[in-house]
This record gives C-alpha cells, sequence and structure tokens, in this order.
C-alpha cells in the first residue's frame, strides 16, 4: 500500500464499476486502503478541538452553527466562553439577543446568533427541550441545511448520515477525481455514502476534516476543482462588514437614532439605513419611538 507523506502526492483511486465479483473485490480493497491512509493521518496528527469531546446535542449544535463560514481558531477561542454563559437550549432560548451578540463577537455572520436562538426556542417549545436526531427534522430547523442537519445527526446522535463540507470535499476531490474539474457535489456524495465506516462515523468524518486541513496546507486547493467553488468576496467594505459595525453599536448602545448610528458606523447614511431595515425584517432590530434597538 502506498503511503502517502504530508509532503507527497497521495495516489489517486480510479473506482471500477460494474457488478462482477472481481470489479467488486477491486473497489472493496480501494475503499479499505483509501480509509487506512485517513485513519493513519488521524492517528499520527491528533487534533484536540474541544467540541470533539462531548455528544452533548446542544454543545454540538453550537460548534456546528459556529464552524459555518468561520476558521476553527476563531470558533476555539468563543466556543468554551459562549457555553459557559448559555449552558443548555433553555438558557439560550431566554436570553436577549443583546447579551448573545455580545458573546458572538468576532465570530461575523451574525445572523447565525439569531438562528441558534430560533434553534434552541423551538427545541424547548416543541420538542420538550430535547434536540431530535432526525436529520430530515433537524433541517427544518432555522441555520440548519442538510449538511449541517447531517452533521449534528453524526456528532451528537452517532448515525451514519453522509454529508459534505468543504474540508471533505477537497479530501474526495484529491483521491478520486484527479484530472478532472467542475466536479459536482452529487458525483462526490455516493462515494462518502460507500466509504463511510458506518461503525464509528463521528470518528472517521473528523478523520477526513483532519486530512482536507491537512491537503489545503499542503498541496493547491483541490476544491478549486470543484463546479461549487466561489472565491468569498472582501470582507473590508462590504455590507457584512456595515452589518457587523451596526450590531456592535446597538450592543454597546441600548438604543440609537439613525443619525446616531450613521455616525458611529462612519458610512454614507443611504446603505446604513439599507442595511437598518433589513436588519429590521430579518428580526435583528426593532424600532420604537425612532430609536433602534436589538430584538
Amino acid at each position: 500500500m502506498a503511503r502517502p507523506p504530508e509532503s507527497a502526492d497521495s495516489p489517486s483511486f480510479p473506482l471500477p464499476n460494474g457488478s462482477l465479483p472481481k470489479r467488486a473485490r477491486e473497489r472493496a480493497a480501494i475503499i479499505a486502503e483509501f480509509r487506512a491512509i485517513i485513519y493513519r493521518h488521524f492517528r499520527e496528527h491528533p487534533r484536540e478541538l474541544p467540541w470533539r469531546n462531548t455528544r452533548n446535542p446542544y454543545h454540538v449544535v453550537v460548534s456546528e452553527i459556529m464552524l459555518q463560514q468561520t476558521q476553527v481558531e476563531r470558533v476555539r477561542e468563543k466556543y468554551g466562553e459562549f457555553i459557559a454563559a448559555f449552558p443548555d437550549f433553555p438558557a439560550l432560548a431566554r436570553a436577549p439577543l443583546r447579551e448573545i451578540l455580545l458573546r458572538w463577537q468576532g465570530l461575523g455572520y451574525n445572523r447565525r446568533a439569531i438562528a441558534l436562538r430560533s434553534i434552541a426556542q423551538r427545541v424547548v417549545e416543541e420538542f420538550d427541550g430535547k434536540l431530535p436526531s432526525s436529520p430530515e427534522v433537524l433541517a427544518t430547523f432555522p441555520g440548519i441545511g442538510s449538511a449541517t442537519a447531517a452533521s449534528i445527526a453524526v456528532f451528537a446522535f452517532s448515525a451514519p448520515s453522509a454529508f459534505i463540507e468543504t474540508n471533505i470535499r477537497r479530501v474526495f476531490i484529491h483521491f478520486f477525481f484527479q484530472g478532472r474539474e467542475h466536479v459536482k457535489d452529487r458525483e462526490i456524495i455516493p462515494l462518502v455514502e460507500e466509504t463511510l465506516d458506518r461503525s464509528d462515523p463521528r470518528t472517521w468524518y473528523c478523520a477526513l476534516m483532519d486530512y482536507g486541513v491537512m491537503l489545503k496546507k499542503t498541496h493547491p486547493n483541490p476544491n478549486r476543482k470543484s463546479a461549487h467553488y466561489r472565491r468569498q468576496a472582501p470582507f473590508a467594505g462590504s455590507n457584512r462588514q456595515l452589518r457587523g459595525l451596526i450590531l456592535r453599536a446597538l450592543t454597546e448602545n441600548p438604543a440609537l437614532t439613525t443619525p446616531e448610528i450613521v455616525n458611529l458606523v462612519g458610512r454614507e447614511r443611504e446603505r446604513v439605513e439599507d442595511n437598518l431595515n433589513r436588519l429590521q425584517r430579518e428580526g435583528f432590530l426593532t424600532l420604537k419611538d425612532g430609536r433602534f434597538s436589538l430584538a
């Protein structure tokens, strides 16, 4: 078996098609080799991440929502603090948005904070405080798509669910689609299902993600070959940055007029007004007597 040092190219695994016994044996051997490579790297290069040490469904949900579009190191800094402030679904469900956003600062994409509180409220109100284990039900919660729902099911309930995130996508493109461009997720997901270690899906997905992190550091990014690859727009000067500035201003000040917010964030009034209206429609803000406050 070829062993792929982190500095060398890993082998490509073209899987044979067909149902003949020989091809089936070849396919099984390739999958076994693939798993061995992934697990070996995981054993030799362990990463300690706090959310990997828990099966608490609430802790898993918090980590999964935080990890959406946010770097692991930044989440590591905030995760423990957030759990300490809001230790369970009921505590988060009844917390004021202002307090939640104070703990969320630095993670970006603040709509995830309001989604997380909405998740907690629904768990308390509709499920007696217990997170449902079904990925299909989880996918109906705010801020949780099909991939996040499957990931929560895996890490909270050890469900053998198939999902793709950026590091997993990178691994499968690297091993199974070398020489290809515009690889679609619908081509990858059957391989994720076929190679899934159903005896221990939690460890398997951790190993896959860690291998993907290594690939990003040591190889030209295979995700550029994905049909779903999009370069992230610059943050500086973006509406995303402006929304964050507005929410921070209202986190630090209980109620502000539009001119006061314009002065604090230092942006054009028209852009500020547009974003204030959007934040109000999305449930972040309320307007009373000409002053905006966090909902």
